[in-house]
């Protein structure tokens, strides 16, 4: 099976997504998810200009020997832009070759660990009261776990809340560049424990609670924030501080016995390395498409598990249906699995362009057995959600100085 084409669209549904169509002789085609948010433009162009002539005729089916040609055959190696792009091709030899076998993507990885795939939903609220109503009408929702974001007083924004705002497009309104945000630390790591501590006094341990504290920390002072945070027994808290330096972690885990995730921005096993040797986090974050696809993530999950680590994929609105159903197939799979990030399905306009194999029901996600992926994408109804530039927000401290968002 010969590749003859491959096709990249850029559109927003709601938010900008790189869907990538490799199509074939034999009539099969496949679909992958290349979305970069806020960069999206520079994987198009990655991907048209520089994979696209070197794949035409090739063979279809030769989904190893492909990912390590994108990968070790470019030289420069890593980074977000050429893991996405070879994540959108990676995920689209997969739909074809479980369309090929009319089987699930699953079936292909090693067949179900499991019926059903846990998740997690956001409570994100301007004060804690409001909070506690997005925890509520979560939980009677079925959700068995509730990520916890708050409005710190004293800060005009947090992350996780946009203010009035619906999304980063109106977020910047008429700006060119991206938004700025203040940030202040003591304010942050005086106020969130009083988050939790009125979620356990209202809804008891009955629900699991996690929070992301965004890369925000220092590695000293997010081990003393956990500490302060371990009576109200977090399923786990993530990403404390930047990983750059993954032995900043160590500090952390020596000093809590709240477990931490990480590992939402890397795109290669190398960026967790040490830290799942070392055992320095209980859950990584890698998800499919900004870690290079479906064939390193396989690899990633059989390393994570000899170290006891589970597998918490990242699942924001800026990863495309295709990303979400990619991770789920290996969620499914995963012996080490541990929970999945879930946002919604994306509202009227993203469901008019992708149709997804996914379905929520008390907590869970469950998945078809449509062959591939089980992913399709409307070429023509995307063409009426033209591209929207748009950027994540930058943080400042109050003196000005530029700091992690």
């Amino acid at each position: 099976m010969k590749i003859t084409d491959i096709s990249v669209f850029i559109n927003c549904p709601n938010r900008n997504f790189v869907t990538v169509k490799i199509e074939t002789d034999e009539g099969i085609y496949g679909l992958g998810d290349a979305t970069l948010n806020g960069r999206e433009m520079a994987v198009v162009a990655y991907v048209k200009e520089h994979i696209k002539p070197c794949l035409i005729g090739k063979n279809a089916h030769k989904i190893e020997d492909t990912w390590q040609y994108l990968y070790k055959g470019c030289y420069w190696r890593r980074g977000p832009v050429t893991m996405a792009a070879i994540a959108g091709i990676d995920m689209a030899l997969w739909d074809i070759k479980g369309k090929a076998a009319s089987l699930p993507v699953y079936q292909l990885l090693g067949g179900k660990s499991r019926d059903k795939i846990k998740v997690y939903g956001h409570a994100n609220g301007k004060d804690i009261q409001e909070t506690m109503s997005q925890l509520q009408s979560l939980k009677e929702k079925g959700y068995k776990a509730v990520r916890l974001q708050c409005a710190v007083p004293g800060m005009e924004s947090t992350y996780g809340i946009l203010g009035d705002k619906k999304d980063y497009y109106e977020l910047q309104s008429s700006r060119s560049l991206p938004p700025e945000q203040i940030w202040d630390t003591t304010k942050y790591v005086n106020f969130i424990p009083k988050l939790f501590d009125e979620a356990r006094d209202i809804f008891g341990f009955g629900i699991e609670l996690l929070h992301d504290v965004h890369n925000r920390l220092t590695p000293r002072e997010a081990a003393g924030f956990a500490k302060e945070l371990e009576p109200y027994k977090l399923l786990f808290l993530e990403d404390p501080v930047p990983a750059e330096n993954q032995s900043s972690y160590k500090i952390i885990s020596e000093h809590t016995t709240i477990p931490i995730a990480a590992g939402e921005t890397f795109n290669s096993i190398w960026d967790t390395k040490e830290l799942i040797e070392n055992q320095w986090i209980e859950y990584l974050r890698m998800a499919a498409t900004h870690a290079g696809g479906i064939t390193p993530m396989k690899k990633v999950a059989d390393f994570a598990a000899v170290h006891q680590v589970r597998m918490a994929p990242h699942g924001p609105p800026d990863i495309s249906p295709i990303g979400h159903a990619a991770n789920a197939h290996l969620n499914i799979w995963a012996p080490n699995f541990g929970i999945q990030e879930f946002v919604g399905f994306g509202g009227d306009d993203m469901n008019a362009v992708f149709s997804h194999p996914l379905a929520f029901e008390d907590g869970y996600l469950t998945l078809s057995d449509k062959p591939g992926l089980g992913v399709d994408f409307d070429e023509q109804k995307a063409k009426e959600y033209p591209y929207k530039r748009a950027y994540l927000p930058v943080s400042r401290l109050g003196d000005g100085t530029l700091w992690d968002w």
